[in-house]
């Protein structure tokens, strides 16, 4: 069994949110992180559970909007698939939200410790956070369900993490120890390697080096070596 969760406060709708964003929005970002962490082991989603710190209407049906999207994306049935509460005894001033997602895998199946000696790391997406999540989705440059989906299917791709608040080194280190390797960084990285990449706006995989171009070519996104493991 596989488990893995997200939670978001100060983004949304709401007065007292520092970043505003519609609710469906939020919703779809932060169980697309949730999801993205089951999927990206090879695990099968089977449920969703997400709590809101907000009313029911609107703001909390606002934000189950963009949840269910992203779920049936994932292979979920939204009415049988997710459990919510919501606040339904105090006004809010502030949106929160958590989502949890659950999955399965056999065990023989996981796609943890997968990767080898002498792969290079290649993100797919640039780290973005708050507003620049928006403004890089709409120009195609952020990772997303359908990059990981097609991750998956790709059989010369070893590993898979995706990246969120703690940056693309952290995440690329975990991927490494995962498979008892060690990280050797590409000089002049094109991006912040320490940077928040927000809603789990990268993707790493680790393949051969001589799949890295047809790795590229099947994304219209930005796709670029970070490191190779050794």
């Amino acid at each position: 069994m596989v488990v893995s969760c997200d939670s978001s406060g100060a983004v949304g709708p709401k007065a007292g949110d520092l970043i505003k964003v519609n609710g469906e929005v939020l919703g779809k970002f932060i169980v697309r992180t949730a999801l993205m962490e089951v999927l990206a082991v090879g695990a099968k989603p089977l449920c969703v559970a997400c709590g809101l710190g907000v009313e029911p209407e609107p703001s909390g049906n606002s934000i189950l909007d963009g949840v269910r999207m992203e779920m049936r994306k994932a292979g979920l049935d939204p009415k049988s698939d997710l459990v919510v509460s919501t606040e339904k005894n105090f006004q809010t001033s502030q949106t929160g939200i958590g989502v949890t997602a659950v999955g399965i895998v056999h065990r023989n199946k996981l796609l943890i410790g997968k990767s080898k000696k002498g792969d290079i790391a290649v993100c797919i997406g640039l780290p973005s956070v708050g507003l620049e999540v928006l403004e890089n989705e709409c120009k195609g440059a952020i990772a997303d369900l359908d990059d990981l989906l097609r991750l998956l299917s790709l059989d010369f791709v070893h590993g898979i993490i995706p990246v969120g608040s703690m940056g693309i080194l952290k995440e690329v280190e975990v991927l490494a120890m995962e498979s008892k390797l060690h990280v050797v960084l590409c000089e002049d990285p094109p991006v912040d390697l320490k940077k928040s990449a927000g809603p789990s706006t990268v993707l790493i995989a680790t393949v051969r080096k001589k799949h890295f171009e047809k790795l590229r070519a099947l994304f219209r996104k930005p796709a670029y070596i970070i490191a190779t493991l050794t």
